[in-house]
């Protein structure tokens, strides 16, 4: 399938999950999928925002305290120590200066950068049900909408990694859109080329987008593209399921209803209907589909990002 050229993509770590020692003990959660797989497609940015506040190596502890919804984090032993407000204005800035990130992975659990599900202790010393998010990382969330941002220990799982750097490589591809200089016709050609992904991840919403962008000329662009952009992230960030998969598969191969014989359109189909009842993962019928593009070329096929949404050996749809 014809492709974009890529140039180097920023994505913003957690310093420890690169096997730096900045953690408060002077260790480090180094995460090999991300040191060693990850770091061969992408410029790594590596952030500890405790260091970066002027917490030492190692050091005391944090942890939030309070509320959940707006907790203050706090020395472990020396408690009036408070460094709410340093890592919230470090978060601010983050946000702020590196627009050039098209994405984040953030440590799991941590005070500072945990997104979910981190302890919240309450004035019994217990902590409370649920748990809250950490401050850098509830700021650049609440910040950067948009960008698409996990926690390394969700990452894990197949499907929320293959998801996640599809949003990645779609974020890039809009940023160097507006380096460009974005225009009504390079923005149409953008969601016509995310149009297959839309359907896989969220029918629905691939609809109405789709109706949106029909309007297109009834707005200045400058209005229209960034509300634009906001539903489609916001679309992409919903896992597609093997039904949706499926379907975009079957949609896919009318393409070639009058270029493959019986037996071929049989085996396509065959491998569609395992890949939907969870036999064989969802490269399998890809791969027979890409091979007939290639066989039978289609421009506008070629040109959508559902086939190669990110580089073929990072393997992502091997395991969903």
């Amino acid at each position: 399938m014809t492709q974009p050229s890529r140039p180097t993509i920023k994505i913003g770590i957690s310093a420890c999950l690169l096997g730096n020692p900045v953690r408060f003990n002077g260790g480090h959660k180094e995460s090999r999928l991300c040191s060693d797989t990850l770091a061969r497609h992408f410029e790594f940015v590596p952030i500890c925002p405790e260091v970066a506040i002027g917490l030492g190596t190692p050091r005391e502890p944090i942890r939030l305290v309070g509320d959940p919804a707006s907790p203050r984090a706090v020395g472990t032993v020396h408690t009036e120590r408070d460094v709410s407000d340093a890592l919230t204005a470090y978060g601010e800035q983050i946000a702020a200066e590196r627009d050039d990130l098209s994405g984040y992975i953030l440590m799991q659990k941590s005070p500072s950068c945990g997104m979910e599900r981190v302890k919240v202790y309450q004035s019994n010393g217990h902590p409370i049900d649920g748990g809250g998010t950490g401050l850098f990382a509830r700021v650049l969330i609440e910040a950067r909408p948009d960008l698409p941002i996990e926690e390394d220990g969700r990452l894990n799982d197949p499907v929320l990694r293959e998801n996640f750097l599809t949003r990645v490589f779609a974020y890039a591809e809009w940023q160097r859109l507006l380096r460009l200089g974005l225009t009504r016709k390079a923005l149409v050609d953008f969601h016509s080329r995310y149009k297959y992904q839309l359907m896989a991840n969220d029918p629905q919403q691939y609809k109405a987008l789709g109706q949106r962008v029909a309007t297109i000329g009834n707005t200045p662009l400058d209005e229209f593209a960034p509300p634009y952009f906001s539903q489609l992230m916001l679309a992409l960030k919903k896992a597609a399921s093997r039904g949706n998969h499926s379907n975009v598969l079957q949609h896919l191969s009318g393409y070639l209803k009058h270029d493959l014989g019986r037996e071929d359109k049989q085996e396509l189909q065959h491998l569609i209907t395992q890949y939907r009842d969870g036999i064989v993962p969802l490269v399998v019928p890809l791969t027979l589909l890409k091979h007939h593009f290639r066989r039978h070329p289609d421009r506008y096929v070629a040109n959508q990002a559902y086939l190669q949404p990110h580089p073929e050996d990072l393997s992502l749809r091997n395991g969903i």
